[in-house]
């Protein structure tokens, strides 16, 4: 096996492990209300996630394709780069994993690329193709969790006002049940935006490596690795699907305690309302191809259901301590990209 087949299935290997990572952090948020409203288990929910992440996954490949061809320009793009994009993001996620704050893994991996393409093209911020990071990502990144807390609060004080007569333990029963179909939706849409940022990094690693050479005497067993053009192929979705159910699985419960519990207490019919807003919003933004952040949308969207009972009802220190990982996390995930990059080169490792 030569030097640069061996690095380039180094590579898949290292963004299925940030997809488990993703699983630990931006999964969890799909099942965090059914869960902390008791309507399913952490492992009937699980379980859920696992179905409907792996549906979402072959929905589309908008935001594979600005993840993979808008976010840096192709010319300065190498396995090295993509490398030092995921072990970045993948040190700021496990950073905020082990805190328990539900962070972006969405922008730690944009963040993370943006600056291993830097140290690549020698510290030029030229390489950024700005104009995708403002209209695919900034924007979004600021717009979406606005809608996700406006939406959310509209939905629960509408249904407040049109079940004001119902009597709390039919509102509990009915929108327990609902709470199953909107959190279903939320992994659908979950896996059409998060799980598509992995397989747009596996599909560029495969086109790299191609280009460069590295898959030009495989045997017939890894022909499929080769790819002449951008594409993301079946195996690529459910391998990414899957490597995020099993990161739920392992490691979910954190960000489920602090977002299900912590933040705001919750009956079904709130985490109904907070689901259904969030999975709508993920949605629209996949089929825009905009790789939006699944974390900040639940988030805000629990925010905003919590804010219909009373303004102090969301507990603002731990939204305070959200927020500041949210802050940091697209500058410090491209600095440690960046810094590996810059390491490696040192090394003579381009």
């Amino acid at each position: 096996m030569n030097s640069a087949l061996a690095f380039a299935l180094f590579v898949i290997v290292v963004a299925l492990i940030f997809e488990l990572i993703n699983g630990f952090h931006d999964a969890a948020n799909s099942i965090a209300t059914v869960t902390a409203t008791k309507v399913l288990t952490p492992n009937q929910g699980i379980a859920i996630a696992a179905i409907f992440e792996l549906v979402g996954a072959f929905c589309g490949t908008a935001v594979a394709t600005t993840i993979a061809t808008g976010l840096v320009k192709a010319e300065f793009i190498t396995l090295t780069t993509i490398f030092g994009g995921l072990v970045g993001g993948i040190i700021w996620n496990l950073a905020t994993w082990w805190l328990g704050l539900p962070s972006s893994s969405s922008h730690a991996l944009m963040g993370g690329l943006c600056g291993a393409a830097m140290a690549s093209a020698g510290g030029t911020f030229s390489v950024i193709n700005w104009a995708t990071i403002e209209h695919k990502v900034i924007v979004p990144m600021v717009t979406s969790p606005c809608v996700g807390f406006f939406c959310s609060f509209l939905v629960m004080g509408f249904l407040l006002w049109a079940l004001q007569a119902w009597k709390p333990r039919w509102v509990n029963i009915i929108f327990g049940k609902a709470q199953i179909g909107s959190a279903a939706f939320m992994a659908l849409s979950h896996g059409m935006n998060d799980a598509q940022k992995t397989m747009g990094t596996i599909a560029l690693t495969l086109l790299t490596a191609t280009k460069i050479g590295a898959f030009d005497h495989l045997p017939a067993a890894l022909q499929f690795l080769h790819t002449p053009e951008f594409k993301v192929a079946s195996w690529i979705k459910v391998a990414c699907a899957l490597t995020m159910a099993a990161g739920t699985a392992m490691g979910g419960r954190r960000i489920i305690k602090t977002l299900g519990k912590k933040m705001v207490k919750m009956q079904p019919i709130h985490g109904f309302a907070a689901q259904t807003t969030a999975a709508s919003v993920i949605f629209v933004a996949s089929k825009l191809g905009m790789p939006i952040s699944t974390t900040h949308v639940i988030t805000t969207s629990i925010m905003g259901v919590g804010a219909t009972k009373r303004f102090n009802a969301v507990k603002w220190s731990v939204v305070g301590r959200i927020v500041i990982a949210w802050i940091f996390t697209l500058p410090t995930s491209a600095v440690l990209s960046f810094v590996l990059v810059w390491l490696l080169h040192l090394a003579g490792i381009k």
